[in-house]
């Protein structure tokens, strides 16, 4: 008896462990996210944008970003995609990305709080906004590649 109560526990207790740490990789709701240039590999955690609410609201009324960080927009469908800065407080570089997860077009430094339309260029299946000169600081070109499990690479 006493052989099956511990047993018991045991499981209890990997499963409690189990728990908390899914809670606590995901509580702040960043997943982890690389991209890779002919400078090397730069590592960076991301917000998740996958649904018409969270795409709208995006990085808005923010008036910072820490500069490992940054918000990945996917997108069901590769397609042109059209994004502005209203309510945007802080420069962005917003990074157009293919399926594939290549870069197919990169707009450094967005104005912020501009009405202007930026559009991707080419379709795409995400766009990846970082703060803003990221891009030229870490030699992102089009042509590189982006590493998240949402792209199919």
């Amino acid at each position: 008896m006493i052989l099956v109560g511990a047993r018991v526990w045991r499981v209890f207790a990997l499963v409690l462990l189990t728990v908390c740490f899914a809670a606590s990789s995901s509580a702040d709701g960043l997943a982890p996210l690389k991209i890779v240039t002919a400078g090397g590999t730069r590592e960076f955690q991301v917000e998740i944008a996958a649904d018409d609410a969270s795409r709208e609201r995006g990085l808005m009324n923010r008036r910072y970003m820490a500069a490992d960080h940054g918000m990945l927009f996917e997108f069901d469908r590769d397609a042109p995609v059209s994004f502005w800065m209203k309510n945007t407080y802080i420069p962005l570089d917003m990074i157009f990305i293919s399926r594939a997860g290549v870069v197919t077009n990169v707009i450094a430094n967005a104005e912020p709080l501009s009405e202007r339309v930026i559009p991707s260029g080419p379709p795409c299946a995400a766009v990846l906004e970082l703060d803003g000169g990221t891009a030229a600081a870490i030699g992102l070109k089009v042509g590189d590649k982006v590493r998240h499990p949402f792209f199919k690479s």
